[in-house]
């Protein structure tokens, strides 16, 4: 009776497994280009280090760290483009709910952001090691600050 219903468990969490297994159709990628196929669909992309090139649709946001961006013709993004330290290259018929310079046939609606240059990308990575490494610095002299003891007073 109890192996029973130890399979039946199993049996329905490995259902549930394979269900959440599909559902998410965002990409993640560190170090390796991203490229979304014509005719293919994707919810979002995310790229570290690599650039994202856009021949079917991402239904959300494309961004990309240290990379660039190139959305080619009939590419279709359904959110925002944000590029640190990238470029930003649409061609032909492409259709972005974003602002950037385009060709005169690309459409776009909404927002984008493209911070480029090495100063973004200290700012955005630099920024909390120096704020870890204050705090750090604090703990330390508060411990000392604790722990220091007078020397004796000779008589």
């Amino acid at each position: 009776m109890m192996s029973r219903y130890f399979l039946t468990v199993v049996f329905l969490l490995s259902l549930s497994a394979a269900a959440f297994a599909d559902g998410s159709h965002d990409r993640t990628q560190f170090g390796h280009d991203v490229t979304v196929a014509p005719g293919e669909e994707v919810s979002e992309v995310t790229c570290f280090g690599c650039s994202v090139r856009v021949r079917g649709r991402v239904a959300g946001d494309v961004t990309t760290f240290g990379g660039g961006i190139v959305v080619e013709d009939q590419g279709q993004v359904g959110g925002d483009l944000t590029s640190f330290g990238g470029n930003l290259r649409l061609q032909k018929e492409a259709d972005i709910g974003g602002r950037i310079q385009r060709d005169d046939s690309a459409r776009i609606g909404g927002d984008v952001s493209a911070f480029s240059g090495t100063f973004w990308l200290l700012l955005i990575f630099g920024l909390p090691f120096v704020i870890l490494g204050a705090f750090i610095a604090l703990i330390v002299w508060i411990v000392r600050m604790v722990t220091r003891r007078e020397a004796p007073v000779p008589a």
